[in-house]
């Protein structure tokens, strides 16, 4: 359960250990994919968990080892990452949703590497990953 909430985590999302010891074998070929929405009034949802945790900045060095690629639930789908289709990554949006979404679309595209790590809602899964 998340030290944040008395509810379960959501359907699919890794625990904090299994996030750990991906990360950890991971190294710097970890890529984290947010996808969550830029905007609010697409993704009402997203304001909250954007002002605890903001998006990647490439220029401050701010999460340097994530991209944003928003999911899309008119198209059930997102632009594809462009990586090699073994790199190590974990999805994730505010609590884990989309990001299981995500997980499932870049697995039935050919990522063969891919946990969904929930988001800034599931406290001990993003203390894992949340920083890179």
């Amino acid at each position: 359960m998340s030290a944040a909430s008395s509810e379960p985590r959501k359907a699919g999302v890794s625990s904090p250990t299994d996030i750990k010891e991906f990360v950890s074998s991971a190294g710097s070929s970890l890529l984290v994919v947010d996808v969550r929405h830029p905007d609010a009034s697409v993704e009402p949802g997203d304001a909250k968990s954007l002002a605890v945790a903001g998006f990647p900045d490439k220029d401050s060095n701010f999460r340097p080892n994530a991209i944003n690629l928003p999911w899309s639930r008119e198209s059930n789908s997102m632009e594809v990452p462009e990586v090699d289709k073994d790199t190590p990554i974990i999805t994730h949006c505010g609590g884990g949703g989309r990001g299981q979404k995500a997980k499932d679309y870049l697995e039935s595209v050919g990522f063969t590497k891919v946990l969904n790590g929930g988001g800034p809602k599931e406290t001990e899964c993003w203390a894992e990953y949340g920083d890179k």
